[in-house]
């Protein structure tokens, strides 16, 4: 990926051309990634989300952005490592209990070894493999950016006011320091949810379902990044996003409180990466009514 050409600018158009689809193919959209959504939240392994640890993130991001690939590549390369190192894992997982059935001694560290020396191998390779579907192949990965496009659409086909531009662009952002403040904003979320400031280990298990759900990050990346940018017309829009998702009002706003509780309290260099738009609007941000 070090040649001239690849390093060449290979960003596409920033902003979607919101507005051009028929109704029937946006419906039809819809649908089939809600019912994605939903296989894939009862299927979810033990490690899910694993591979989604921020510093990965980071290195991944930074990576995609020294070889100029647009945004979404960015999240399929994410996404096809998390799929791929946690189907990884399970094989392994079951090798190893497999070997220590028939006798042979745990196997787990070597494997574990194994899965270090080739890390940032399959990592790389997972960037590579996220530029060619996008470029050549118009292949697309499931991603929460794939959501977040396609809701907007869905909301201006219903005609609720949207500053199309700004807010695509302040969808991006928040959902990149989402995906760098993973953690954080989930911890926040559950505790919230639970109304419990030390949660039990059952309860975090539970909660994997709430972490790995693209459709809830998407519309609380939208209603979050509305409240930035146009607090006057926010309550509109978590009403039609509540409509056409199903999820609750209330759920889509404890989400965005609890990602502008990080955005207001980022200290660190890897928070306020790819966050500077909210940064500038601080000062902009009161509390959700």
């Amino acid at each position: 990926m070090g040649s001239r050409a690849q390093a060449a600018p290979r960003y596409r158009d920033p902003v979607p051309a919101f507005g051009t689809a028929a109704p029937e193919a946006i419906e039809d959209a819809l649908m089939r990634l809600a019912a994605e959504n939903e296989r894939h939240l009862s299927a979810l392994p033990e490690e899910a989300g694993c591979f989604r640890e921020p510093r990965i993130v980071e290195f991944m991001f930074l990576l995609a952005d020294k070889w100029r690939l647009d945004q979404a590549a960015r999240y399929q390369a994410v996404e096809l490592l998390e799929r791929f190192m946690t189907k990884q894992v399970e094989q392994m997982a079951k090798s190893s209990r497999k070997h220590c059935e028939q006798g042979g001694g745990s196997s787990w560290s070597s494997l574990e070894e194994q899965i270090y020396n080739t890390f940032v191998l399959r990592l790389v390779s997972c960037i590579q493999l996220a530029s060619k579907l996008s470029l050549h192949y118009n292949v697309n990965v499931s991603t929460p950016l794939a959501y977040v496009e396609l809701l907007l659409e869905v909301l201006g086909y219903n005609g609720c006011f949207l500053p199309t531009k700004p807010l695509h662009q302040m969808c991006i952002e928040l959902l990149d320091f989402s995906y760098l403040s993973r953690d954080a904003i989930y911890d926040t979320l559950l505790k919230t949810t639970i109304e419990n400031s030390a949660p039990s280990k059952l309860q975090v298990a539970k909660f994997l379902t709430v972490k790995e759900d693209f459709m809830l990050l998407a519309v609380g990346i939208i209603s979050t990044s509305m409240f930035i940018l146009n607090p006057g017309h926010w309550k509109q829009v978590v009403e039609h996003l509540n409509c056409i998702t199903g999820i609750t009002s209330q759920s889509i706003r404890e989400f965005s409180n609890a990602v502008l509780k990080q955005v207001i309290g980022s200290t660190t260099p890897r928070q306020c990466y790819r966050s500077c738009g909210t940064k500038a609007l601080e000062h902009r941000i009161g509390p959700l009514q």
